[in-house]
């Protein structure tokens, strides 16, 4: 069921920067699959952030820590009251999956229509 994106010539990618990748051989490729869309790849605030947070605490949200309190209230200010509740989750699986288990929960039905 997982389908490989380039079966016949794979490519083999050990570097990115900004919007691109690069192959072994050194062959630029513009990223437009991967989840990084909004600043690149490398970009040298969120290296920054990530590497002063790893400094401190590197874990995931299954444990309190202030600013995931902090955050989600700053984030939940800029929205609408009625969505004034955060889940966080490590990835777009899991995001898929919450949002799939809320709608049912919230709608009572187990119906999926999905378009490929």
């Amino acid at each position: 069921s997982c389908k490989v994106f380039y079966a016949k010539d794979p490519l083999k990618i050990v570097r990115a920067q900004g919007q691109y990748m690069f192959d072994e051989k050194g062959e630029k490729y513009l990223d437009c699959i991967n989840n990084v869309a909004h600043v690149g790849h490398s970009h040298p605030y969120v290296i920054k952030a990530a590497t002063k947070q790893m400094e401190l605490l590197n874990t995931n949200s299954r444990f309190l820590h202030d600013n995931l309190v902090q955050y989600a209230q700053r984030l939940t200010a800029t929205l609408p009251e009625k969505l004034s509740v955060c889940y966080f989750v490590n990835s777009g699986s899991e995001a898929n999956d919450l949002a799939l288990r809320l709608a049912r929960q919230y709608r009572g039905h187990q119906d999926v229509v999905t378009l490929e």
